[in-house]
């Protein structure tokens, strides 16, 4: 692939590195988990990215393809990853500190997300991430319609969770 096409992968991959993190803290319970989703997901954004045409912004790309490769991954009963050899240049890019010790407030919602099924948990991920129904619908493969009903679902099912 062209140089100049990796550098705009990375750019791209480095700008939005954070909507991966978040897909990866719903998916695993631990760091090393955390970790092989990162690189599984980035492995497969990469060898997708020559196919990535522009007709949506790369962060709404990028979450079709992170949420497919996680909840591909990390069904209910299976928690290991088949990883993929990378030979590539070693300068891909820098990971940006995340912060494993979240407040106790986030820390729950977290616990109570991980509850839901995984079609639930991309829902809310996109709706605490101030995504319209219509992006939402669009990235989940839904209608707006079913999105905003099944959103309501979750909210009900999460203040169960919550305050039981």
């Amino acid at each position: 692939m062209s140089e100049n096409l990796e550098h705009s992968f990375v750019k791209q991959l480095t700008d939005n590195q954070n909507i991966i993190h978040k897909i990866c803290r719903l998916y695993t319970d631990c760091e090393d988990a955390h970790k092989d989703l990162f690189q599984e997901i980035t492995i497969q954004l990469w060898k997708a990215f020559p196919k990535f045409r522009g007709d949506s912004k790369f962060s709404t790309w990028a979450y079709r393809v992170a949420l497919n490769t996680a909840i591909t991954l990390y069904r209910k009963n299976k928690r290991t990853v088949a990883t993929v050899e990378y030979e590539g240049r070693q300068h891909f890019i820098k990971e940006i500190d995340y912060n494993y010790e979240e407040e106790e407030q986030i820390k729950l919602m977290y616990k109570a997300v991980y509850q839901l099924n995984d079609i639930e948990k991309a829902l809310v991920f996109m709706y605490l991430e101030d995504k319209d129904y219509r992006e939402i619908a669009e990235t989940l493969g839904i209608s707006e319609v079913n999105a905003r009903v099944k959103m309501n679902r979750i909210k009900g099912k999460l203040k169960k969770i919550l305050n039981p």
